[in-house]
């Protein structure tokens, strides 16, 4: 591990995220961090020093205020070090021979200098408020996020390293006991192992193996604890109400994935894993436990998907540690193993393939491009698109060169050799070269190191009739205005009365010729069909979705002016709510357009919109049918559950002049605020059905892609 790490990324850092919300890094404390790199005296070395805690803390929440005793052991390596706590604890040593010194502050830290005069424990005690607001963070179109920096109030309890709720010494590890007083009623809930008790509202937690961040959650929670044969951790569910329902779909959920990793990869490292539910809409993972919002949590999907991916990071990102200076390589690893690793389960890898690859196509543009050694974490659309996705092809692409069993292997070595510790990339292709004895320092340059993506073309695809049978032959080309990039292409060849021929091309150059014999009639020639190499997508192989508006930077909203009250204003405040932060994007009354604009992204809303018709003209997926009093709809290539025009809120989206247009029509206008906040989630559709006035949605899914231009059909 590189002691940097620690200095330039705060302790957001380590906290991963279960929906599309990056825990936000303040960037003066990553200047805080930075500066200390002058402050600290002692060399780099290979592991960080490991601090010793034994915490006493009691917590006023209606006062939110804090005060602590803590008795710290610290290696003998040195006598000075840079202590961070927030500002106004006024902190004093009360027992050891030391002396604390304030040196400098950054925003609500501030820097002390704790000089040891004899290599004993030093003890310090502290006291005061921590309280700071909720800021709302703008991610893209429709999506707000909100962070705080730390806070004790009557709602709940919520801290971190970051906060400045403990003494926190930069590029240290820390080991702990934390014993807890709250108000009778209260819990709290930290990493490791412990004990909550509401009825005198005492907890004890603790954990012997090295943190890099200590986390501490409280509030008035209803517990429910279950424990499973053959597994030494416990699941645990904090809920701010009953609801033994939810508790156990829960509880349940956490059992059976935390036995199927423990199997995958090695030993699930820590006594628990507790779903902690926050007091406002987050998605935050801490080593053992997560902490979501009270609306987060209940979405029907969370279980499925996004859990899966928190619970995982407990293997990647907290407790196999991420070396930040080299590049975030945990968040394209857990994407693999968990969001896209259940859908290949469930027979839609090539569907989950092609949606890494979309989300590239819609969120990155070339400005905002750059190599997975640069992405440290995810702070928009673009740099999840990179880090997440990208980063889980690029597994995948792993995979395919190395087989199941070796890439398997190599992961559980990777590891066994780093828990606890820091990893970078490095240490991933040391560990897949030592499983598969495979040189691949050209593999982890060219994915790892450098940015873009190939795009890809065929080229006098040619087929003749032969004495033994038939020969095809034609150009592969990469036609991006980049080098080429060394790739394995995947070549099928669909037969008139045999099983699909298929190749395997190495292209090394920016052109390829083949020239392939076949002893039956070819049909249709495809390359990639399966979407196993990243890459640019391909004319025919982008269905429209949601991602398509809600990733861009401007587009125009129309607002029905013929639409009755309330539906009218609920329009329009769905639109204001949208557009909040994102002034790329204008709302307009639809009659502002004589013709609908084509210059860019458009949402329509409303059945009563004046678009609507040239909208559903002549559309390939869908026929949407006026009637004396609604409409009726069909889906052109599709089988659907039939639409009450009456009840249900429908999505659509088709291609217009080359440009993204999405329909949103309702005649519940009590479902609009349930539509404003869930759609944006909703992304990677083409068209959605939502039933009532709380918006539940009983239809997803993408319109059938068309014909790739990387699909050739052939005559002989």
């Amino acid at each position: 591990m590189s002691t940097i790490r620690h200095r330039i990324q705060p302790s957001t850092q380590s906290r991963h995220d279960t929906m599309p919300a990056r825990r936000h890094a303040a960037v003066w404390l990553i200047g805080l961090f930075t500066a200390l790199l002058l402050m600290n005296s002692p060399p780099l070395l290979a592991a960080p020093p490991l601090i010793a805690h034994q915490l006493n803390v009691e917590i006023d929440p209606a006062a939110g205020r804090i005060a602590v005793t803590d008795q710290m052991r610290l290696p003998e390596t040195q006598n000075q070090w840079t202590v961070l706590l927030h500002r106004g604890l006024n902190p004093q040593i009360i027992d050891g021979t030391a002396t604390l010194t304030p040196s400098t502050s950054f925003g609500h830290l501030v820097a002390y200098r704790l000089t040891l005069h004899t290599p004993e424990a030093v003890t310090l005690r502290y006291s005061g408020q921590i309280q700071h607001a909720l800021e709302h963070i703008d991610a893209h179109l429709g999506r707000t996020h909100q962070h705080s920096l730390g806070t004790i109030a009557p709602e709940g309890v919520f801290l971190d390293g970051s906060s400045g709720w403990y003494p926190r010494i930069p590029e240290t590890y820390q080991q702990f006991t934390l014993n807890i007083q709250l108000p009778v009623g209260w819990s709290a809930v930290a990493q490791g192992a412990g004990t909550t008790d509401p009825t005198t509202g005492q907890s004890q937690w603790s954990e012997s193996q090295p943190q890099d961040d200590l986390y501490l959650m409280a509030g008035r929670f209803q517990v429910y604890r279950q424990r499973a044969a053959g597994l030494a951790a416990e699941a645990q569910v904090y809920l701010r109400e009953p609801d033994a329902a939810l508790a156990e779909r829960y509880l349940t959920a956490t059992l059976e994935l935390l036995a199927f990793y423990s199997d995958l990869i090695g030993p699930y490292p820590f006594a628990k894993f507790a779903l902690v539910e926050n007091f406002w809409e987050s998605g935050y993972g801490m080593p053992s436990f997560t902490v979501l919002g009270p609306q987060v949590m209940r979405l029907p999907f969370i279980v499925q998907t996004a859990y899966p991916h928190e619970i995982l990071h407990n293997w990647w990102g907290n407790s196999v540690y991420i070396d930040y200076e080299s590049g975030n390589w945990s968040e394209g690893l857990t994407n693999y193993l968990a969001d896209y690793w259940f859908m290949e389960r469930s027979g839609r890898g090539s569907e989950g393939r092609r949606d890494l690859l979309k989300s590239f196509a819609d969120y990155v543009r070339q400005a905002r491009d750059f190599p997975l050694t640069q992405f440290k974490q995810r702070h928009g659309t673009a740099s999840q698109a990179i880090g997440y996705n990208k980063g889980a092809m690029v597994f995948h692409m792993l995979r395919r060169e190395l087989g199941d069993e070796h890439f398997i292997q190599s992961l559980r070595q990777f590891y066994a050799d780093h828990r606890f510790r820091a990893a970078h990339y490095a240490d991933l292709r040391r560990a897949f070269e030592t499983v598969s004895g495979r040189d691949l320092q050209s593999f982890f340059a060219t994915w790892i190191e450098r940015s873009g993506a190939p795009q890809l073309a065929l080229a006098d695809i040619q087929t003749q009739r032969t004495a033994s049978g038939y020969r095809i032959s034609g150009r592969i080309q990469q036609t991006q205005i980049t080098p080429p990039y060394p790739l394995t292409l995947p070549l099928v060849i669909d037969l008139e009365s045999a099983a699909p021929h298929r190749e395997l091309i190495t292209m090394t150059e920016r052109e390829h010729s083949f020239d392939l014999a076949l002893s039956t009639q070819p049909k249709r020639l495809q390359l990639d069909p399966e979407f196993e190499v990243f890459r640019a997508l391909a004319p025919g192989e982008l269905p429209v979705t949601l991602s398509n508006l809600f990733g861009a930077e401007q587009g125009w909203i129309l607002i029905p002016a013929a639409a009755p009250e309330p539906l009218r204003s609920g329009y329009q405040h769905l639109a204001e709510r949208w557009q909040t932060g994102h002034r790329g994007w204008q709302i307009r009354e639809d009659r502002a357009f004589d013709q609908l604009p084509s210059d860019r992204p458009v949402w329509l809303l409303g059945w009563e919109n004046q678009h609507f018709a040239t909208f559903a003209d002549h559309a390939a997926d869908f026929t949407v049918t006026p009637t004396a009093q609604s409409h009726t709809l069909k889906f052109n290539r599709l089988n659907t559950p039939p639409f009450n025009s009456a009840t249900d809120s429908l999505v659509l989206t088709r291609w217009f002049d080359h440009t993204a247009v999405a329909w949103m029509g309702t005649h519940v206008a009590d479902a609009l605020p349930a539509l404003a906040r869930k759609l944006p989630h909703y992304g990677q559709y083409s068209y959605l059905n939502f039933s009532g006035a709380e918006a539940t949605n009983q239809l997803k899914g993408q319109w059938p892609s068309g014909e790739s231009a990387l699909s050739v059909r052939l005559e002989p």
